[in-house]
């Protein structure tokens, strides 16, 4: 049987469809076979036990350990490694997410990442924060999943790490505002009740505003900090995006006081992106997480924008920021699969009167923003693996 690297360089040369990649995704299975899902942490078929191992990006049925409180993963040989379950599964966050057994900390590596939590003598606070962990774990899960740095500046890496403040504005202010600045992501968490968010969304004219895409954008600048900032990729990042020395607070007011210009959608996938080159960054790094996550758990259920009878005009290789990357043509069937998708999607979500499932054009000039993106991302992965002596996985982009 080939490998999924052989597969794909197959594929590459004799040409492929996007449904005959490996599902992967979201899809999981308990061990009594029966399908279960992200937040799950019962098997509501047979009653078993479930946990997320974010390291082998899994949801797996657990069986009781040797050691009171302790759990090993069905289905592993022994010796099993050994196993806790997140300190916060009891709490208002109700994390399923597993932790080695014998790791110094009581909490995940998502929960490690909270530097401060919601006051939750207050009801509402402990149901905004179960939404914002939800959106957060499913970040986090991507994060690790496409091979990028996760490490808490709280408990592990202070001077590269990342950590949260999840806050809600306190009576007579000031305003909490969701925010980045030297790996501390600030997330107003009164953004968790749906009638705030989609009444700031009316206000700020928005198409699309949930707080998964919050965390995505605001640990896009996260990751320029951290990849791109006083590295090779800066300046071609300038030659691309723009100069992020043009003075920030400056750039804000002449959006709020003249709007973005009139010609914004030509070159970048939001209003909003066109602010600053820093933001420009962000709302892309944000599409392409958006991109990654929703194509590689449709492939999981099945679903292929290779089998939708969609007449758009795909992208070519000169659309592309390096066509002669060794990943461009997979990179470019794979985003032609994703317009079709989201295309169908689309529809589907107005015969139901709801917003568009996506409710953005992918130009070509944000496609190679896409593609610039995903360099980094794959050199940061590449490195990543150097470091821990393991082989970079073969990812879907």
């Amino acid at each position: 049987m080939k490998t999924l690297a052989e597969n794909i360089a197959t594929r590459l040369t004799e040409g492929w469809r996007t449904a005959d990649l490996p599902r992967r995704g979201r899809t999981y299975r308990c061990s009594c076979g029966r399908p279960v899902f992200f937040r799950n942490s019962v098997c509501l078929a047979c009653g078993s036990m479930l946990g997320y191992e974010p390291e082998r990006v899994d949801m797996r049925a657990l069986l009781p350990g040797t050691i009171a409180g302790t759990w090993t993963l069905a289905g592993d040989e022994a010796p099993a490694q050994a196993y806790r379950r997140c300190a916060n599964l009891d709490s208002p966050a109700g994390c399923n997410w597993l932790l080695p057994s014998e790791h110094a900390s009581d909490l995940c590596i998502s929960c490690r990442l909270n530097r401060t939590i919601p006051n939750l003598a207050d009801p509402d606070s402990g149901r905004y924060w179960r939404s914002i962990e939800n959106a957060k774990r499913r970040l986090v899960s991507q994060l690790l999943a496409i091979g990028l740095p996760v490490k808490s500046k709280v408990e592990e890496d202070p001077e590269s790490g990342m950590m949260f403040d999840l806050l809600r504005t306190p009576p007579g202010g000031p305003h909490i505002l969701t925010s980045h600045g030297n790996g501390l992501i600030t997330i107003n968490v009164e953004e968790a009740d749906d009638s705030i968010r989609e009444r700031i969304r009316h206000e700020m004219h928005e198409p699309y505003r949930t707080l998964l895409g919050h965390f995505r954008h605001e640990i896009g600048h996260y990751y320029w900090d951290r990849l791109v900032a006083g590295t090779p990729w800066h300046e071609k990042f300038r030659a691309l995006f723009g100069d992020e020395r043009d003075d920030y607070n400056a750039a804000l007011q002449r959006n709020y006081q003249n709007g973005p210009p009139v010609d914004w959608p030509n070159n970048h996938i939001s209003a909003y992106a066109s602010v600053h080159p820093w933001e420009d960054w962000a709302e892309c790094f944000a599409h392409y997480l958006h991109l990654v996550d929703s194509l590689d758990t449709a492939l999981g259920y099945g679903m292929s924008g290779d089998d939708i009878e969609v007449e758009i005009e795909p992208f070519q290789l000169e659309d592309l920021y390096d066509p002669e990357d060794a990943d461009a043509k997979r990179l470019l069937s794979l985003v032609n699969s994703w317009m079709d998708l989201v295309t169908a999607l689309n529809e589907i979500a107005r015969s139901m009167g709801q917003h568009d499932f996506y409710p953005f054009i992918l130009s070509r000039p944000v496609l190679k923003k896409l593609q610039f993106i995903q360099l980094v991302v794959k050199e940061a992965r590449d490195a990543t693996a150097a470091e821990n002596g393991t082989t970079p996985e073969v990812h879907l982009i």
